[in-house]
This record gives C-alpha cells, structure tokens and sequence, in this order.
C-alpha cells in the first residue's frame, strides 16, 4: 500500500517493490493514473504473498475494506499470516 500526499491509501500488487514504487514516485507512464496525480507517495505496508494468486486476492479484499481498517493494517504491519486470517483467506 502505498501513502499519497492526500492521505489516501493505493493499493497494488507488484513483483519487484522498489521499482514500482519509483514509478509511482516518478509518475511515470507505467504509474496510476490514481497516483500520477498526487505528487508525492510512500511506501505505508507490503507483504510478499509468494504467488500471483494470492496476491491478487488480498489486493481485491484489502480494497474492499473501509479507509480506517486499511489503516489499522498499515499501523499493524501485518504478517502475511495475520492479514490472511484479518482478510478471511486461505494461503
């Protein structure tokens, strides 16, 4: 997840965390168009999730949940484990 100079969260999957986030940071093309318009962002939580599935699963549930419980995951730094069992998934 990621903290944009508005406070709003984003929220991706990625394979490699540092260079996406230098997309972001440099709005470039490859970048959101959600955080190309807000200048500056940072790195909030990430967790390696060891496949494309399963990342693509927590990211679909993580963007379900209401603004404050985002936060309450970022504030946490959540395992992997307790992110699943907080999202209600299955490795």
């Amino acid at each position: 997840m990621l903290c944009c100079d508005d406070s709003a969260l984003y929220t991706g999957v990625t394979t490699d965390v540092e260079r996406r986030l230098h997309e972001h940071q440099a709005g470039q093309s490859r970048a959101a168009r959600y955080t190309r318009s807000r200048q500056k962002v940072e790195l909030a939580y990430s967790v390696e999730a060891g496949n494309q599935s399963l990342a693509m699963r927590i990211e679909a549930r993580l963007k379900r949940l209401t603004p404050v419980e985002k936060r309450a995951v970022v504030a946490e730094q959540l395992s992997l484990a307790e992110l699943l069992l907080r999202l209600g998934l299955e490795a």
